[in-house]
């Protein structure tokens, strides 16, 4: 357990094991604490680092807007990988962490040896789309904001367990880091050159699509589908979900 200064924003992270270094990232209002079930098994023959987001759990929530944003989480990610010695890693995450992960991988491609893609999507080439996504974004920001941490308790697991010492840094996380600008991180998909695994929950409808669009588009990508798991495939059905993962990261060499 530690503290990484940002900028004036102390960004919490834990580190477990020795070895090639694993980065997760966890979803949009969630936490580390979300990996508890991969921690033993990645951290034997790996040093997992996981961490959280401004604006959740045990990091700051800083009270300017400007603050959050993809190139302020980008930007820590890289800040984490510098704190614990490691020049590159598996880079991986759920939901907003993957998106992320893609993100991270689109402006430090040489710092990434292979991709963990969980129930993720990876943005919209349609402004239509993204401006879609956007909207709710903020609603759901405004949600928070005017009924603080209430709107966790109906939320799938990774969420529904969370804790966060108030819903002020969740709003501005929704408007500035789960909000979208571009076509970036899409359009860098067919450059991944590195190992990739996609992985969705069978039950996690709304990115089942989006799970064999990016098998699709990048380059030699590996999906597994969870049975009988939603948004959180990881903790909907760890077993499952840990054989699929130990079974990639046996591959790599």
């Amino acid at each position: 357990m530690a503290k990484l200064a940002r900028d004036g924003v102390n960004i919490y992270y834990e580190t477990h094991g020795e070895g090639p270094v694993i980065l997760l990232s966890h979803g949009y209002s969630a936490t580390s604490q979300m990996w508890n079930g991969q921690v033993e098994i990645l951290s034997r023959k790996h040093k997992l680092v996981v961490w959280d987001m401004r604006g959740h759990g045990q990091s700051d929530y800083p009270a300017d807007q400007a603050a959050y944003s993809e190139e302020a989480t980008v930007a820590d990610m890289a800040a984490l990988l510098d704190a614990v010695g490691a020049k590159t890693a598996i880079v991986g995450g759920l939901s907003l962490g993957g998106y992320m992960s893609l993100a991270f991988h689109a402006t430090h491609p040489d710092r990434v040896t292979a991709l963990l893609i969980i129930d993720t999507g990876p943005g919209f080439k349609k402004d239509e789309s993204r401006e879609s996504w956007n909207q709710n974004a903020r609603r759901t920001a405004d949600r928070y904001e005017k009924e603080g941490l209430g709107p966790l308790g109906g939320a799938s697991a990774e969420r529904a367990t969370a804790r966060h010492r108030d819903a002020t840094g969740l709003a501005r996380a929704g408007r500035g880091m789960l909000t979208q600008k571009n076509a970036r991180v899409i359009e860098s998909l067919p450059n991944i050159e590195v190992p990739s695994i996609v992985i969705v929950g069978e039950k996690d409808t709304p990115f089942l699509a989006a799970a064999d669009y990016m098998t699709a588009k990048i380059p030699g990508a590996e999906k597994v589908v969870i049975p009988n798991a939603g948004h959180a495939a990881n903790i909907d059905q760890p077993v499952a979900f840990n054989a699929a993962l130990e079974a990639f990261i046996a591959k790599l060499k």
